[in-house]
């Protein structure tokens, strides 16, 4: 758990930091084109100048660089032999996976069915954030900082004993909706 959690967090991060940089970038010069507009469909630039990337009010990043700041704190703190933590602060750490959860899959439908474009660096960050969410949560059932009975036990185990298949199956659900989506411009630019 402490590794998960130092590396998915460093990873989303930097990934934060970098649409950060940009962002700046492009509210100093309009005409900047950022390094990951590749193309129609992989556009950052796009993204970026949609109301979705200020979904609060501020740059979606800031969020990014808060949240994934704590979590690498949370994994540091493990690796230095913190030993057990508190069952608030899994707790704390679960409610803020599941937000961040929410947050990125109604980011994934924003990015391809309302504004039509990706941003690679976005698209880590949804992952990094749904391995977080993921194995947080089945760290938090193992541990007993989410306490299943009966049913939902044999449920939690299920999950745990397949949480790979699990996790890659959601992984490439994701991956084919976009695939499906933008079809359209992949599909005619494939040469065989």
């Amino acid at each position: 758990m402490p590794w998960l959690l130092v590396i998915c967090g460093a990873i989303g991060l930097a990934c934060a930091l970098i649409i950060t940089y940009d962002k700046i970038q492009l509210l100093e010069n309009p005409a900047f084109v950022p390094n990951c507009d590749l193309n129609p469909v992989i556009s950052c630039g796009s993204v970026m100048a949609s109301k979705q990337a200020a979904a609060f009010g501020f740059p979606n990043p800031f969020l990014g660089i808060a949240g994934f700041s704590v979590v690498m704190t949370v994994g540091v703190v493990l690796l230095a032999g913190a030993g057990k933590l508190k069952r608030w602060l899994w707790l704390g750490l679960e409610l803020g996976t599941i937000f961040g959860l929410a947050f990125v899959h109604w980011l994934f439908f924003q990015s391809v069915y309302r504004i039509g474009a990706l941003c690679p660096y976005c698209m880590v960050v949804w992952v990094m954030t749904a391995a977080l969410f993921w194995y947080v949560t089945l760290y938090n059932i193992q541990t007993g900082a989410i306490r299943l009975r009966g049913t939902l036990q044999r449920v939690g185990f299920f999950l745990r004993r397949h949480h790979l298949d699990i996790f890659v199956l959601w992984i490439l659900i994701i991956a084919f909706l976009i695939l499906k989506h933008f079809w359209y411009y992949y599909g005619q630019n494939l040469h065989f």
